[in-house]
């Protein structure tokens, strides 16, 4: 067996409020909706976002890091835009540059490159 990709599962607790904040405010596209369970994307990385209630997980918790080509302008056109960013863009010793954004569930969203966005 040979593992291509991996997906993190959001609970959200409103599917089109979810949809609404992924899309207008944090520039991902909607990749696919079925029922209460729907995919987001931004580039290569994709993120499922889910409403039901069949595995009775908690909304809110979830923590993924989405790696990128550069962070500044990024956080700063999403910050005017009302994302919730928890922690501003800033360097760290294990060579990235990253802040982290929470969504209206209280999912947490990484958001990283290397130093030098390289």
């Amino acid at each position: 067996m040979k593992a291509y990709s991996v997906t993190p599962v959001f609970q959200v607790s409103n599917l089109d409020a979810a949809l609404k904040h992924y899309t207008e405010v944090l520039g991902f596209t909607e990749d696919f909706r079925f029922g209460e369970y729907a995919g987001v994307r931004m580039g290569d990385a994709c993120l499922h976002l889910c409403a039901h209630r069949i595995h009775n997980r908690p909304v809110g918790g979830g923590t993924t890091c989405i790696f990128c080509d550069e962070v500044d302008d990024y956080c700063a056109r999403i910050k005017a835009l009302g994302a919730h960013v928890k922690t501003e863009p800033q360097d760290y010793p294990y060579g990235m540059r990253d802040f982290m954004v929470v969504d209206p569930d209280g999912n947490h969203l990484s958001f990283g490159c290397a130093i030098g966005g390289g």
